[in-house]
Parts: C-alpha cells; structure tokens; sequence
C-alpha cells in the first residue's frame, strides 16, 4: 500500500515554526520506516486549516481519488482539517474507500464504524480548538482597543514591545517621520520631492529599503501619529506617545486635499502671482513679461468687458513698501510693550494654572461621558451605529482637549510668544519695507492682511486686527515724541480666555 506523507504549519512566515515542518517530516519518515510504509510522494504546505481552499491539500486529495496512493501518514489529524468541509471530505472518500488507511504516531485508526466515528471526533475536536482559539483572540484584541493599544504592527516610526505587547518610539526613525509631517506642512515639496530628501537624510523602511509614494502618503495619512486611530471602522483613544500635534495633522491634510490637482510650475518667477484677485471682476491676477518688464493683469475669464488695466511689477512693489511701512512699530512702543510683557507674565501664570485645571477637568468628564457610553451599548439601550458616532465625537474632542492641554504646559501662556513675535515683526518692517525684496515684501504682507485685491491699479486688503490698528496711526504718532499716543494696540493670542487686555500707551 502506498501512502501519500503530508505535513502542514499553520503560518507561511519564515519566521515563525522554522522548524515545524523539517520536525514533521523527520519522525514521520521515521515513522514510515519502523512501520514499513512506502511513501509515494511528500506534501508540504504553509497555510492555516481553519478554511477550506489550500491548493497543496486538494491536490493530494485528487491524486488520491485518481488511486496514485490508498493511505494518508500525517502527525495528527488536525494537520489535515480544522473545518467541516475538509474533514468530510476526508470521512468520504474512506466511506468510498479512495482512502483504506490513516496513518499517524499519535492518532489510531481503523476504516471501521467505530474507526470514523473516533476520526470525526478527533476533526471535531480540531475545528473546536480553532473556532474557541477565534473566540479567545477577539477578547484579547477588544480588551487591548479598550487599554488604547493597536493590535498589530506599529506603524513606521514606532517599534513592537514584544515582551511587554506594547508600542514604544523608534529611536532611528521617529525623528525622521516627524520631520516627513513637518516638511509636507509647508507646502513646499511634493511626495516625490519629500521621497527623496526624507531617503537622502536615512529614512528607510524596517527591510531597508527605500520608502515608496504611496507608502509616505499613507503616512500622512495616518492618525495614529497625532494620538488616536481606527480599528474595524471605530475610533480609539491611543495610549502611545504621540508623534505630532492633531493640529500639524490636518495641516497635512488640507495640503494633500489642496494637492490632489496639481499644477504645473510656471516658466518664469513672478513674485506676485497668486497673490491678488481683480476688484472688479473677481477673477485671479495672472502676470506676463513684454520688453523686458513684469507686468500684472486680470484674467477677464469671467467678465471680458473688465476695465482693469496692467499694472508694472515695481509700481506694485513700491505699493506693497508702502503698506508695510504703514504697519511699523516705533522702537520706543517696541521697547515700552516688551517690558509689559514680561510683567504681565509672572502675573498670567496663577491664570494659567485655573485654565489648565479647567481643561483637566473637561477631559475628566468626557471620559465620564465615554464610560456612560459604554454601559448604555452593552445595556442595548442605543445601537452600535449610534454608539460608535457618539463616540468618535467624544473620542476627538477628548484629544483636541488633551492636545491643548499638553501645548499649554509645555509652553505656558500662550499669548505672550505670539504677541513677542507681533512687537518684534512690527519693529522690523520697516526694514523689510526698504529691502526691495519683492518675496519677503509678499510674504509679509499676507501676514498682516487677508483678501488681496488690484483695483485702479491700487493694491487693497484687509488687515489683521492688530496691524490694522499700527495702520490706522497717523504718520506724525509714530514719532519718538509722540509715545504718549491715545492708540491703542490688541496684542493678538492664541486662546481667546488667555488674551491680555488691550494696551494703552501713557
């Protein structure tokens, strides 16, 4: 009688059960020969039985309704199925005697009533181990979501804890993958530019190899990195170390969206594009050269009849000079505003303190929230789809909250570094109004202004607040002698509550 030897692992990993199948194969054949069995051919296979379908497995059984061989030697039963289909198949064709023997080291049959019966327990028992190994492995993955852990592979960035199941930062990469976020925010570089200049500083995958396109915008994709992230269409709260901020996130996101049509890079640098649109019309401001000068014009896409003339490049950069000068800042305010900045931060710190335990205690009554939650879902008091929309919601705005939290403890009051910086870009724009620098004049000027209109061959905009303000000082107020202003100037915060009062000059 020949036998058909097949030996199976359940995972086609070459890392793992290395040794299984070499282990198998060595005392089956040991087996084969104590027991004088002629073997006719050897199958071996790396995949799970828990579903029917395993190519190397069907193959056999066809070669064995074809009567290439009358037996099967295996280490177990459970090497051959762990599900019905499979195990059935097997109990038929020893029903049609395709199969006349089952040869194991650690399992006995017979092709007998009692023999099949003993065979379909013991596949019986297989598919059990498996169905109960599901059951068990689902209970540890839910229990590890309600810790906050990601169930798998870390992202790229991050290293598996194998001993303590954790996630914990790559000491290699985790740098290089904030600086990927980092980089992409400005808008500067497209994926294949930041491809290559996050390759040329070492970023590389676990394999070494290089990162591809897709693979760095599913990075910037990922919310895992700012805290939270998606498990089976639900949103959890992570317990890792987050690798940003939410609020650089979405700055990656909107360039991404912003990026999805993009567009082709102009011949000629014309610092003003982009920059304006038609005050009559609407329509953009486009540019063009003719006998060696740089002119601007409406598009008239909209409205062919738009009366709006071309304006030259220095006629709009003497424009923008001159609205820049309009927003400077005396040295002598500069100098009397630093001063009340540093008294008033010793005095906002005792402030600061109730607003942080203001938003601890926030954060503590939206886990309250989730933990109610919860109850009423397990209680079938509310749906599955209503209880994963509620809590996604609560699940975000516990992470904007955390997120403004941890912000504010590493930086104190907010408002005082962005009204420094408001003092200090006001003193120096006077210089940047004189450098004739077209790019720094542009970049300077959509700081302190929004909505950029060419009317009358005249640039108009909106200023910010405070700039609008320093604007509206008359020329003859800006004197050193003139300190004793009636002005007065908003310093502009981040957080509404943190905001200092408006300052009045004495």
């Amino acid at each position: 009688m020949k036998y058909f030897l097949y030996i199976r692992k359940s995972t086609d990993e070459d890392d793992r059960q290395v040794l299984s199948l070499e282990a198998q194969e060595t005392e089956l054949k040991e087996f084969a020969l104590r027991e004088n069995l002629l073997i006719a051919a050897t199958f071996r296979e790396s995949q799970t039985a828990k579903e029917p379908g395993r190519p190397i497995f069907n193959d056999m059984l066809k070669r064995m309704e074809r009567g290439e061989a009358e037996g099967i030697l295996a280490w177990h039963p459970d090497r051959l199925a762990r599900n019905s289909i499979d195990g059935g198949r097997i109990i038929f064709l020893v029903d049609t005697e395709k199969i006349r023997s089952l040869k194991s080291p650690t399992f006995w049959f017979e092709p007998t009533p009692q023999g099949k019966f003993m065979l379909n327990i013991a596949f019986g028992q297989s598919k059990y181990f498996v169905d109960n190994l599901s059951v068990n492995t689902k209970r540890g993955l839910r229990q590890k979501l309600r810790r906050g852990e990601l169930p798998g592979y870390a992202p790229l960035g991050y290293l598996n804890d194998l001993l303590k199941h954790t996630i914990y930062k790559d000491p290699e990469r985790f740098r290089l993958v904030r600086k990927l976020f980092e980089l992409y925010a400005t808008g500067n570089y497209s994926l294949k530019d930041l491809r290559k200049l996050i390759t040329s500083a070492g970023l590389l995958s676990r394999k070494g190899n290089m990162l591809s396109v897709s693979n760095i915008q599913n990075i910037l994709s990922t919310s895992f990195y700012y805290g939270v992230f998606k498990y089976n269409g639900e949103l959890y709260d992570g317990k890792h170390e987050p690798m940003i901020a939410k609020k650089l996130f979405e700055a990656c996101q909107k360039v991404m969206a912003d990026r999805s049509r993009p567009k082709k890079p102009s011949q000629k640098e014309y610092p003003f594009r982009n920059l304006l649109k038609c005050g009559e019309c609407g329509c953009a401001i486009t540019s063009e050269t003719q006998k060696g000068h740089n002119y601007y014009r409406c598009t008239k896409k909209k409205d062919k009849q738009c009366s709006q003339k071309y304006i030259r490049e220095e006629v709009l950069a003497r424009q923008i000079s001159d609205e820049i000068q309009k927003v400077s800042l005396p040295p002598a305010w500069a100098e009397w505003m630093l001063a009340e900045l540093n008294k008033e931060e010793a005095e906002a710190a005792q402030a600061g303190a109730v607003f942080a335990q203001n938003l601890k205690n926030k954060i503590k009554e939206l886990e309250g929230k989730l933990d109610l939650l919860l109850d009423a879902h397990l209680a079938s008091t509310i749906s599955r789809e209503e209880y994963t929309a509620k809590k996604e919601k609560l699940i975000i705005e516990k992470a904007e909250l955390s997120e403004k939290l941890k912000d504010f403890e590493r930086n104190g009051n907010h408002w005082l570094e962005p009204a420094r910086q408001f003092i200090l870009a006001a003193q120096q724009a006077k210089i940047i109004a004189l450098q004739e620098n077209p790019v720094t004049g542009r970049d300077f000027l959509k700081r302190i202004g929004s909505n950029h209109v060419l009317r009358s061959q005249a640039i108009c905009f909106e200023p910010k607040k405070s700039w609008k303000i320093l604007a509206d000082v008359p020329a003859e107020g800006r004197s050193p002698e003139a300190v004793n202003s009636y002005h007065t100037i908003w310093l502009p915060g981040q957080d509404s509550n943190l905001r200092p009062t408006p300052y009045t000059y004495p």
